[in-house]
C-alpha cells in the first residue's frame, strides 16, 4: 500500500471514529431497540423459524442492514462535504491514481460498516447468543456488500447535488429493500405471489446469504447471494471509477 493511498485511508477512518455517538451508538441503540421489540415482544408470541428462536433469526438481516447503511453514508457523505467545501480538490491534485481515490473512500467505508456489523451482532449475542455456523462465509458476504454500498456511496456523493439527494438512496431504496428481503421473516411464510415478489428482490439475497452464514440456514442457495452480490460490487466500482476518472461534477 503506497504512502498516498495509506494516509487517506487513515484520514477516513479517523474522520468517523471521531464521532463515536454517530458511529457506533446510534446502530448500539437502534440495534437494541429492534430486539427489544421484534425480539423480545413479538418473539415470545412467535413460534421458531425454521427451527432458530425468531430474535435469533432476525439477528443476520439486522447486522447486513447496519453493515450496508453505514458502508453507503460513510463513501457517500465524506465525498459529498468535499464536494461541496471545495476540499476535493486537494485530493485530486494529489499524486494518487484514481484506483487509489476509490479504494481509499471504499475501505473506509468497508472498515465502519464491518465495525457497525460487529457492534451489532455483539448486541444480538446479549439476546440470543454469539455463535456462527459458517464464519468466513458470513464475513465474506458482508465485505462484498459493504464494499458495493461503498462504491455506490462514492456514486451518488458524485452525481448528488444536495444532501437530499445524498439521503435518497438509503432512505427509498436501500431501507425499504432490506426491510422487504426478508429481515423479519422467512419467505417460505408467505403466500406464493410474495414469494416470488421477495426473490426478485436482489437484497433479499443478501440477507438470505448473510443468514446463512451466521445461522445454517436459507430460503435460497447461499451461492445465488454470492454471485449477486459480487456482481453488483464489481458493477458499483466500475462506475464510480468511470465517474472519478471523468471528473464528472469534481472539477467545476
Amino acid at each position: 500500500m503506497g504512502l498516498g493511498l495509506r494516509t487517506l485511508l487513515v484520514k477516513e477512518v479517523r474522520r468517523f471514529l471521531r464521532v463515536p455517538g454517530q458511529t457506533l451508538a446510534s446502530p448500539l441503540v437502534t440495534t437494541t431497540l429492534y430486539f427489544v421489540v421484534f425480539g423480545w415482544s413479538l418473539g415470545s408470541r412467535l413460534a421458531d423459524v425454521e427451527g432458530v428462536p425468531y430474535a435469533r433469526f432476525i439477528a443476520p438481516g439486522l447486522v447486513a442492514l447496519g453493515v450496508v447503511s453505514n458502508a453507503y453514508l460513510n463513501s457517500a457523505s465524506s465525498l459529498f462535504v468535499m464536494k461541496l467545501q471545495g476540499t476535493i480538490i486537494d485530493i485530486l491534485v494529489a499524486p494518487l491514481s484514481h484506483t487509489e481515490v476509490l479504494t481509499g473512500f471504499v475501505a473506509a467505508a468497508v472498515v465502519r460498516g464491518l465495525l457497525v456489523g460487529g457492534v451489532t451482532w455483539l448486541v444480538a449475542g446479549a439476546f440470543t447468543g454469539i455463535g456462527i455456523a459458517h464464519p468466513l462465509w458470513a464475513l465474506v458476504m458482508l465485505v462484498l456488500a459493504a464494499v458495493a454500498f461503498a462504491a455506490l456511496g462514492v456514486v451518488t456523493a458524485i452525481w448528488a447535488a444536495t444532501f437530499e439527494q445524498v439521503n435518497f438512496f438509503p432512505t427509498f431504496v436501500v431501507t425499504p429493500l432490506t426491510f422487504l428481503g426478508g429481515v423479519f421473516y422467512s419467505v417460505r411464510m408467505l403466500p406464493p405471489g410474495l414469494q416470488r415478489l421477495t426473490m426478485a428482490n436482489p437484497v433479499f439475497y443478501l440477507v438470505d446469504g448473510v443468514r446463512y452464514g451466521f445461522l445454517g440456514i436459507s430460503d435460497a442457495s447461499p451461492l445465488w447471494g454470492l454471485g449477486i452480490l459480487a456482481v453488483l460490487a464489481a458493477g458499483s466500482l466500475s462506475l464510480a471509477y468511470a465517474l472519478l476518472a471523468s471528473g464528472y461534477r469534481l472539477r467545476s
